[in-house]
């Protein structure tokens, strides 16, 4: 398969049952979400039906197909070796990530993030009553940067942990290798465990390198936990399957506890869907980064023509862009606004931490029909 993925029609889309087709009113085009519109990989779509044809739709328990399928795929696409044995399932990254900071930390621990970031890290922390440390990514226009030494205080001030994005959402951006290694070097020096989300990975760009965390050196391996799933690069979000691993014996045998729990909670159907995605459709993943790349550009394309006064993100990863209102006349929440006036939904920046005000976050993995109608929408009310 090659080539681009073609997105139903609205008429076809409004059919789904997923909180992006169901949480608005019939009138309003929806583009918050982070899922696509393109079709399933046939692939996935052969393993989930072959599952209900054999009735086999119990309780899910080990599966180590998944951990060899992932590792399959990491050597393919990152040339990364990991062990398949060292690889846990969970239902999706939140329930991972708050009960791995429950299993190595207690309420009150900090946890360090860098936005304008991915808002559920807000949540899940709140939740658990581990409280959040910014330190906001350095802002040039569209282009941001690490603040090195902002994290160097933080971490020296004793935080136990770091969750990072990578590659980053919403804004694309895909850290170096030498960006990685100088925070694990600070990680490693002050004692913060990192959690690395790398949920977006497999949507890199042609063109284009991502690192794994895990991989960039041995302070890395010693302090990253690896947290990934097939959810948003093969659109499998409601079949609740994720996985995480860490290279640290130390800190596997601490999680050793929690692989029973947390792996009852996700899905028999989402594993199966997940072996499938990982091993069997590189070349529909191929399709789909070809076709979010031209989406991207096309995006680009529309903004430059009817939004002259709006900057967004130069995204090398997934199907996000960041996009910044300030010089239009909207306020502080461009989000509400919209919805309101344009009947265009879009996932309002405020939740994303420092920087989010006057900002938004636009998904843009949908038909070009559907893209330049938001698009037109919204033009008369910047």
């Amino acid at each position: 398969m090659s080539g681009r993925l073609l997105a139903p029609s609205l008429a076809e889309l409004r059919k789904r049952r997923s909180t992006k087709w169901r949480e608005y009113d019939p009138d309003v085009l929806p583009l918050p979400v982070a899922e696509m519109d393109y079709p399933i990989a046939a692939p996935i779509i052969d393993a989930v039906t072959e599952m209900m044809r054999r009735s086999d739709t119990g309780y899910l328990g080990k599966f180590p197909e998944l951990g060899l399928a992932f590792a399959g795929f990491a050597q393919r696409r990152w040339n990364w070796q990991i062990n398949p044995e060292s690889v846990r399932m969970t239902t999706d990254l939140g329930v991972a990530t708050i009960e791995i900071l429950r299993a190595l930390g207690s309420p009150g621990d900090r946890v360090v993030v860098m936005p304008p970031i991915y808002p559920a890290f807000y949540n899940w922390t709140t939740e658990i009553h581990f409280p959040i440390v910014e330190v906001p990514l350095r802002k040039d226009g569209t282009n941001y940067s690490i603040d090195f030494e902002g994290l160097e205080r933080e971490f020296g001030t004793g935080v136990q942990f770091f969750i990072i994005s990578n590659p980053h959402n919403p804004l694309g951006l895909i850290f170096t290798s030498e960006e990685l290694k100088k925070i694990a070097a600070l990680a490693k020096k002050f004692g913060v465990i990192i959690l690395s989300d790398e949920i977006h990975a497999p949507l890199t760009y042609k063109g284009e390198t991502f690192t794994p965390f895990g991989k960039v050196s041995d302070e890395a391996r010693s302090q990253v936990i690896t947290l990934t799933s097939a959810s948003k690069s093969w659109n499998l979000a409601g079949l609740k399957c994720a996985l995480f691993f860490t290279e640290n014996s130390e800190l596997h045998e601490k999680l050793e506890p929690l692989v029973k729990g947390i792996r009852s909670r996700a899905s028999l159907i989402g594993a199966a869907s997940h072996v499938a995605a990982f091993s069997e459709c590189d070349e529909w993943l191929d399709s789909a980064i070809d076709t979010i790349e031209e989406s991207s550009q096309y995006f680009a394309e529309l903004v430059a023509k009817h939004w002259p006064n709006v900057q967004i993100s130069k995204p090398k990863n997934s199907y996000l862009s960041w996009v910044d209102f300030s010089d239009t006349r909207l306020g502080e929440d461009p989000a509400v606004e919209l919805l309101e006036k344009a009947r265009v939904a879009i996932s309002s920046g405020i939740p994303f931490g420092t920087g989010g005000k006057h900002h938004a976050r636009l998904n843009f993995a949908t038909s070009p029909e559907i893209l330049e109608e938001a698009v037109t929408r919204i033009a008369p009310w910047l």
